[in-house]
């Protein structure tokens, strides 16, 4: 079964402007994110499960394709071993330098065997939700309705 899109938008890209179709799975991703706040991370798991999800996969999948980071922090979800996890589809390289990189810039560290410094990071998602109209309008998410 096909997914509907819930919106229809340009992102601009390194070589110019791609028309990116976002299924409602992934803007419901995407909008969770918007709960993590600077400095803190979550895991896959946790998202998937905040959602209702029962696929920390199918969450990762979504967020290799966020044509909106790093509006939409991608970078602050791990994997449920608090370990770097995955990023733009890869699990080594320059794009996991990157993801660290950016956690690095908030505050978030990782020690030396690759595992999250400081547990208290982790932020537990289904004690927080927000409503994020604004947050929404500013990447280009449609609202919703209510």
């Amino acid at each position: 079964m096909k997914n509907k899109t819930c919106h229809v938008f340009s992102v601009p890209q390194a070589r110019g402007n791609k028309r990116h179709r976002v299924t409602d799975f992934q803007c419901r991703v995407y909008t969770a994110l918007l709960d993590i706040p600077q400095g803190r991370v979550t895991t896959y798991g946790l998202l998937a499960r905040k959602m209702k999800c029962g696929s920390a996969q199918a969450v990762g999948q979504a967020l290799r394709c966020n044509p909106f980071a790093p509006r939409v922090p991608c970078h602050r979800v791990i994997a449920s071993t608090l370990t770097i996890g995955g990023f733009h589809g890869a699990r080594s390289g320059a794009h996991i330098q990157r993801k660290r990189d950016l956690l690095a810039r908030e505050g978030v560290l990782f020690t030396s065997d690759g595992f999250l410094r400081d547990s208290w990071r982790i932020f537990r998602l289904d004690a927080h939700s927000g409503s994020h109209k604004k947050s929404r309008r500013l990447i280009g998410l449609p609202q919703r309705a209510g």
